[in-house]
């Protein structure tokens, strides 16, 4: 009979940081279940870390390694940014979704820029949609000052004017000073969702090494611009499997109100085609993002039968892209809606980590493997 481990006692075992351990739980080589105690958490089969554990440290070839690395797995940078720990989102050491139930964004930013809460200033710019955000991203780029050579201070204050310029492209200028959540919300009209807005945007602030923020950290190695790198971020971010992902759930929802849930379902997957959103390679036990989200809004008979049909079926939970998805059609949303609400929190993230990775003076420079003639 299976013995199984608790996270702490696996990590002790492997001699890895918690990503390491959540990596082979994704690529299958460590075998997890939720713990009936609490099913927060998550239980490692004891045999899988042992085995892993008893490889020679240097057995595999380092380019092996390296490419292992970049697909999901070992952690290649340090960061005092973000982490995921025991599927808990945490925030310079701050539990994300303890920091949900209370901050706005500006205090998130505040938190990850290390300086007080964000009072960002006015901006000129205007706009409501992520081309806006782009071209003006694009125009800076082009006339800012690069990063290097600059102190944390006169960064910190560009780092505002970036992030208003920003929010004013998403969310339209204002003449009052809303917070971010308050502004979105006015501007879609649906300022009940003001709330939910906010939590939103706290939880997507950041997310450790994800694509887009290695664009966005690549891009300041080089001395490039904050808007530079935060324009870097936005590129990566509007592809459909990062930040556009909700929108194959709201397709995926056209088609259950035309079919039903099941039936939509099962034609994606008999078309080859995976369930959206369900599942996260960082979360065996389910997004907390997700969780939290989801626990505050009153889902809509469809997409509540969609989460428990697609969990029923694929045995992963609904992931936070899923979330948003929901949120935009509770509150009738525009469409845009998850992928502006998502832009607009992760460049919070993206100016931390471009400020980080400056103070540090490092290229970011990986080889390739030929592997042509």
């Amino acid at each position: 009979m299976a013995d199984w481990l608790s996270a702490a006692d696996a990590l002790a075992l492997l001699g890895t940081r918690p990503q390491t351990l959540y990596a082979n739980v994704s690529r299958g080589r460590i075998k997890a279940k939720p713990d009936p105690k609490d099913p927060r958490r998550s239980l490692y089969r004891g045999d899988d870390v042992r085995r892993l554990a008893q490889r020679a440290p240097g057995r595999r070839k380092q380019e092996t390694v390296a490419a292992e690395t970049i697909r999901w797995g070992e952690p290649v940078m340090q960061t005092a940014i973000s982490t995921i720990a025991d599927g808990t989102l945490l925030y310079r050491g701050e539990n994300a979704a303890g920091l949900a139930v209370w901050a706005a964004l500006e205090d998130v930013a505040g938190l990850l820029w290390e300086t007080d809460p964000i009072k960002l200033p006015r901006s000129k710019a205007g706009g409501n949609d992520i081309a806006d955000a782009l071209s003006l991203l694009a125009g800076r780029a082009a006339s800012d000052a690069p990063s290097i050579g600059r102190s944390a201070q006169v960064l910190k204050r560009e780092a505002a004017a970036v992030l208003a310029d920003i929010a004013a492209a998403l969310a339209g200028t204002s003449m009052v000073a809303d917070p971010l959540h308050v502004r979105l919300a006015a501007t879609w009209r649906r300022r009940q969702a003001a709330d939910l807005i906010r939590r939103a945007l706290v939880l997507l602030a950041d997310h450790e090494l994800n694509a887009s923020t290695f664009a966005a950290r690549v891009t300041a190695s080089t001395g490039a611009s904050l808007a530079a790198s935060c324009l870097s971020g936005l590129a990566t971010l509007t592809g459909p499997l990062h930040g556009s992902a909700a929108g194959a759930v709201l397709i995926l929802a056209d088609d259950a109100k035309r079919n039903g849930a099941e039936a939509a379902i099962n034609a994606r997957l008999a078309q080859g085609l995976t369930v959206p959103s369900f599942g996260h390679p960082l979360y065996p036990s389910g997004d907390m993002r997700a969780q939290h989200l989801i626990s505050h809004m009153v889902l809509p008979p469809l997409l509540r039968d969609l989460a428990a049909i697609g969990e029923d079926i694929t045995g992963e939970r609904p992931n936070v892209d899923f979330a948003l998805a929901a949120l935009t059609f509770a509150h009738d949303l525009p469409r845009e809606a998850p992928l502006i609400i998502f832009a607009l929190a992760r460049s919070v993230g993206w100016l931390a980590h471009a400020l980080e990775q400056v103070s540090g003076g490092e290229l970011i420079r990986p080889r390739a493997r030929y592997v042509g003639a």
